[in-house]
């Protein structure tokens, strides 16, 4: 084992029972010999997740609860605290991606809940925790987050406002906590986890696409823990998300309009509410 930084730290990781938080877990503890306590709601791929790890059971447990919800928090900073539990690193990555639609066909209870799952969960978590989190010589904090800060697209209104606002809300901390803990955002772009499972298409030649601009898993978990090991603080994966950071800096109205052409053109069933008419 190297002189990494992130070696023998306790981390708490949301969203770990799958997709990016499963396999950052996972090399958390085989690679860096961490303790990393797991957040998710489903006990059944939690207790999974544990018979996968085999002889590294023991250096992870897990927390069952809904991360948007701030009494939840409250609740899990007392555990800690009850069990003389230090955490060193919290690691914001539970998410997930609402079909793509115009803003009008989303009910209220849709745009609230991508808020409060992409955006009020860090916001909690952060908050309750940074006060134990300044207390370890190496705090930090790592904000999954998504292309969709970079540049919003057609169809993904309130999924890009919950990943910009967690953006800004990132930046800002990190230049307020410089110096005290470190502060990371990852934009990744499409991967392939099961965070499609609210598009509700099945169809094939969708399908292919986003395989074809999506990156993998397994690939994408290991840029993730390169950059977060070299501690770098914006931190921008996949082909997809290069382009758009690009375009959204450089052009980003004709950027966006280029990119609406491309997925009205494609007529692909996955962007049937964004571009057929009412």
């Amino acid at each position: 084992m190297d002189k990494n930084w992130l070696n023998f730290k306790t981390v708490i990781v949301t969203g770990a029972s799958s997709g990016m938080g499963k396999g950052i877990a996972e090399k958390l503890i085989k690679v860096h010999g961490c303790n990393v306590i797991g957040i998710a709601r489903s006990e059944k791929k939690m207790k999974t997740f544990v018979e996968e790890l085999g002889e590294y059971a023991d250096r992870f447990s897990y927390q069952l609860f809904d991360v948007s919800s701030l009494e939840n928090w409250v609740d899990f900073r007392q555990y800690l605290e009850d069990n003389h539990i230090k955490p060193d690193i919290l690691i914001n990555n539970a998410g997930i991606l609402p079909k793509f639609d115009k803003f009008q066909h989303y009910t209220i209870e849709e745009i609230e809940s991508a808020m409060n799952i992409n955006f009020y969960s860090a916001v909690y978590s952060m908050h309750t925790l940074l006060p134990l989190l300044l207390k370890s010589p190496s705090a930090a904090i790592i904000n999954v987050d998504s292309s969709a800060a970079l540049m919003s697209l057609a169809g993904t209104s309130v999924y890009s406002a919950s990943k910009s606002a967690l953006k800004a809300l990132t930046e800002s901390m990190r230049e307020e906590l410089r110096g005290k803990c470190y502060v990371g955002i990852v934009c990744p772009g499409f991967t392939k986890t099961d965070i499609f499972r609210n598009q509700g298409s099945s169809d094939e030649k969708a399908q292919k696409m986003l395989n074809m601009v999506s990156t993998s898993c397994d690939k994408m978990v290991k840029l993730i823990m390169n950059g977060i090991g070299k501690q770098h603080e914006l931190m921008v994966f996949g082909k997809d998300a290069a382009f758009m950071n690009y375009f959204g800096r450089m052009m980003p109205v004709l950027g966006g309009r280029l990119f609406s052409a491309v997925m009205k053109m494609s007529k692909l069933p996955l962007f049937d509410g964004v571009f057929k008419e009412d």
